[in-house]
């Protein structure tokens, strides 16, 4: 490789380093006119292995806004994240695909016990974790979230972690 190639495999990494965070931060923030600007034009994501649908970037956007009102406190933590560049039309590093773990702490909104911001503790009441599989394109306007799968391996409740506690 040359040194050309080098820094532009470098700047593409922290392209898509930036948009996987940038994805993360939109549904943490509730930002879904952000979510849907992550997206390639063809761009779909997958949550169904997470209790959720399949659908385009704005069905799932609409889908997200409906769903996360009952988590009005979300963080995402994205981490091992694995990228492999591969081939459009026969053009190496126009095409990524990321493997990524996270774990989504989350808190529940309010039960009829108080506002979350009423509970004893700011700890959430609700964690999973899992895998995230990214499929990314360059396209003109940059990086592009081509296809975004969920696939949950995990989740606790407070509840559960109530009754199995010793």
């Amino acid at each position: 490789m040359t040194q050309r190639v080098e820094l532009a495999t470098v700047m593409d990494r922290l392209a898509i380093e930036e948009l996987i965070t940038d994805y993360a931060v939109s549904v943490d923030d509730g930002d879904w006119t952000a979510y849907r600007g992550l997206f390639s034009p063809d761009g779909r994501a997958d949550y169904r292995r997470a209790g959720g649908i399949e659908g385009s970037a704005a069905e799932i956007a609409e889908w997200l806004t409906r769903t996360m009102e009952l988590f009005p406190m979300r963080q995402h933590l994205i981490v091992n994240r694995r990228l492999r560049f591969g081939r459009l039309d026969n053009d190496t590093g126009d095409t990524a695909d990321v493997q990524a773990d996270y774990i989504n702490p989350m808190r529940f909104a309010g039960d009829g016990a108080g506002s979350p911001s009423e509970a004893p503790s700011g700890a959430p009441d609700f964690v999973c974790g899992g895998r995230y599989s990214f499929a990314l394109v360059r396209t003109h306007s940059g990086w592009r979230l081509r296809g975004v799968t969920v696939h949950e391996k995990w989740r606790r409740t407070e509840s559960a972690a109530a009754t199995t506690a010793p």
